[in-house]
């Protein structure tokens, strides 16, 4: 059933300089715009389309013709989901920045360490870290366009550089065939070596920051049966 009037949100495209907006179902129109099918009959709250809801200022159709081909509301209401803004609740937007603040916590702590232990920082002190420093999280950006930014603010917080570490492991002959997918999946080998004893022993370069997920992996294959050790440390 469709939402009523009284709790739908605005959906906006501007083209051409001038604004086209209908009226939705919040969650349902944020849903479509991420990719979810469902009926256009349940999303949209009004089948008109306006210069300016507020206003009630309802688009002549001969305009709908001119810019997008159509009078058909359902067509034009998906292209302006699509393509344009939507005006999101409270809550909406609230469990987006913390969802794109969880996946560049996630980055950062993966890329970086802390360079009194060389261990990596868990996502949550990153996200308190960010928080302290109170840093803005836009959650219509790219997670990988704002860890700069984030990275600088949160430095003031706690000891962190981003950084490559190269690891020499050597595996058992009895793991080291099944243990070859974990090690090249992991980061780029840089040298490997199959000895006579049919042990595998291999130079990798990975982030960091995954270092402990990477032996665990290693130690769960080959039951803590392996030896590692650092070769180099790259700041990135």
């Amino acid at each position: 059933m469709p939402i009523g009037v009284d709790k739908a949100v605005v959906s906006r495209l501007t083209i051409a300089g001038q604004k086209f907006e209908i009226l939705v179902d919040p969650n349902k129109a944020l849903d479509y715009k991420k990719g979810t099918k469902m009926d256009m009959s349940e999303i949209i709250a009004f089948q008109g389309v306006y210069h300016d809801v507020r206003n009630t200022e309802r688009v002549p159709e001969s305009d709908l013709q001119k810019i997008f081909g159509t009078t058909d509301v359902m067509k034009i209401a998906d292209r302006i989901i699509k393509q344009g803004e939507l005006q999101l609740t409270t809550e909406q937007r609230r469990q987006m920045v913390d969802q794109k603040k969880t996946q560049i916590a996630s980055l950062i702590s993966r890329r970086g360490v802390n360079p009194q232990t060389n261990t990596p920082h868990p996502p949550q002190r990153i996200i308190n870290a960010m928080d302290q420093a109170g840093v803005s999280v836009d959650p219509f950006v790219d997670a990988e366009l704002q860890i700069d930014k984030i990275l600088k603010s949160i430095k003031t917080i706690i000891p962190i550089k981003f950084e490559n570490v190269t690891l020499q492991i050597k595996i058992p002959a009895q793991f080291a065939g099944k243990s070859y997918n974990i090690l090249k999946s992991a980061g780029s080998l840089l040298n490997e070596q199959w000895l006579n004893d049919g042990s595998l022993q291999v130079q990798v370069k990975i982030l960091a920051g995954i270092q402990d997920e990477f032996f665990q992996k290693i130690s769960g294959l080959t039951h803590g049966q392996y030896e590692s050790k650092v070769v180099k440390r790259e700041d990135i």
